[in-house]
């Protein structure tokens, strides 16, 4: 039992947990609710081109003509009418750590963002709530070429018309009410382009965290890697708990270029409060290659399947995935991939694991046009349940349509063996250690997908939900 106490001491889950009050004084908050007036204020706080505040708006009449999903977790608890769309400090973006504010520059060096930046990171952006507090490049990634800043710079710059080109166009308002809503209240997230023929050696890295109780988060992200070009882009997000809702809907747009490549990693710990309906989309032009590779440890309730759009031909897709739902989560997420040119390729991984009471669902779309000759794709979804009241399953969508292709699905949903915790427990092992032992080796093909520093965050995650202290 002491051995217990000493793997739990070790982890300090309160770099994720700590709250930081926001007054009045330093923050500016809009009334909770959603109305024309609210988009309006929104679409000011950013200085929006008229088309974007017209935008916002069609946005809005969307929101309320679509109806609420009827096929996943329940919402019901989720009450528009009681999350405020933003939340930001006073003070404006800085491109320098020194200059911002002390609170949140207290926050972030406990996430360790900026010893991350300095050790392996080539540029960061960091966002607090509705708006980025933080953005910034190394000099010689900036030399090549390579544009990395928030949208809201980006839409007043000579990038304004590759914004307004791409800018919901992969996610289109008229996708799902959660999409129109991020549309109307956006705020925040980073514009990156690439440009042709440009290797990025070091990764970029955007970190959310939602601070404020009874939010909501709608960071967009928007990256364009050019012809022949090649990106690693980390995203990491948090949020302390609190007793009411907050809600995060984000949304991910990914453009990869004919003979490009981009890996986009993630790991979301948000807090049990939160309510996931974020967005990601990408799409490929020929011989380009698209990796994901995510992993989801918080959320009350989520809504997550990154779907990739392989246009070109040749090229390939690669999505791996790791899930954990303990008590009271309810994590809906998977994958979708469209093959629409020949020769295309696609392996979907994902790992399910829940635990006291949790629920994860595996639920995605294979969609092989007609025009997709030669295609293959591979998906494969393990699920493991810790005990005998948690619940996992799987929901997958195959539509193939040409006799041309090759597909395959494996499925695999079991309980942890207790003859393995016993062969462990019989060398010395405590249970909660064999247990956590074995869930780390059935995690280890997504770790070992991940950036070193968050293979460590996600396998102290996992210790930390098997000791029951989160």
């Amino acid at each position: 039992m002491s051995d217990n106490k000493q793997v739990v001491a070790d982890i300090d889950h309160s770099m994720y947990d700590f709250k930081d009050v926001e007054n009045d004084k330093d923050f500016y908050r809009l009334q909770e609710g959603l109305t024309e007036e609210t988009v309006l204020k929104v679409s000011e706080e950013k200085n929006d081109p008229e088309w974007m505040r017209d935008f916002r708006l069609k946005c809005l009449k969307l929101y309320n003509d679509i109806k609420i999903p009827d096929w996943g977790p329940s919402i019901e608890g989720l009450d528009m009418d009681k999350i405020s769309s933003y939340v930001r400090h006073k003070s404006d973006m800085k491109g320098s750590w020194e200059e911002v504010p002390e609170d949140i520059k207290n926050t972030f060096e406990r996430l360790g963002i900026p010893q991350a930046e300095r050790e392996s990171l080539a540029g960061v952006g960091a966002q607090y709530d509705s708006e980025l507090v933080y953005h910034n490049v190394k000099d010689e990634v900036a030399a090549q070429g390579v544009i990395y800043t928030d949208l809201e710079s980006a839409l007043r710059s000579e990038y304004a018309d590759m914004i307004k080109e791409h800018f919901m166009k992969l996610v289109p308002p008229t996708d799902h009410k959660f999409a129109a809503l991020h549309g109307a209240v956006w705020s925040g997230g980073s514009f990156v382009y690439v440009p042709k023929g440009v290797k990025v050696e070091i990764p970029l890295q955007s970190y959310f965290r939602l601070n404020a109780a009874g939010a909501g988060q709608f960071e967009h992200t928007l990256i364009i890697v050019d012809e022949g070009a090649d990106l690693h882009f980390i995203e990491g997000c948090s949020a302390p708990k609190y007793n009411v809702a907050n809600l995060h809907a984000g949304c991910v747009e990914l453009y990869v270029g004919k003979n490009a490549r981009l890996r986009y990693s993630t790991i979301e710990n948000w807090s049990k409060n939160m309510y996931n309906l974020n967005t990601k989309r990408a799409i490929v032009e020929e011989n380009g290659r698209m990796e994901w590779v995510s992993g989801s440890f918080g959320s009350h309730t989520s809504y997550l399947y990154p779907m990739t759009i392989l246009k070109g031909d040749n090229s390939q897709m690669e999505f791996t995935g790791i899930t954990f739902a303990g008590k009271g989560q309810n994590l809906d997420t998977g994958a979708k991939v469209v093959h629409q040119g020949k020769h295309t390729s696609s392996v979907i991984s994902t790992k399910s694991i829940s635990k006291d009471g949790g629920i994860g669902t595996y639920r995605s779309s294979v969609v092989i046009q007609k025009s997709a000759k030669k295609a293959k794709a591979s998906v494969s979804c393990d699920s493991l349940m810790l005990d005998s009241i948690s619940r996992a399953d799987t929901v997958p969508g195959m539509d193939i349509r040409t006799n041309d292709a090759d597909v395959g699905h494996e499925a695999k949903i079991g309980r942890i063996s207790d003859e393995a915790v016993f062969y462990l427990m019989s060398r010395g092992i405590s249970e909660e250690d064999a247990k956590a032992m074995i869930v780390s080796g059935f995690a280890n093909p997504v770790s070992k997908e991940l950036p070193l520093e968050y293979a460590v965050e996600m396998n102290n995650l996992i210790k930390l939900e098997m000791s029951g202290n989160m």
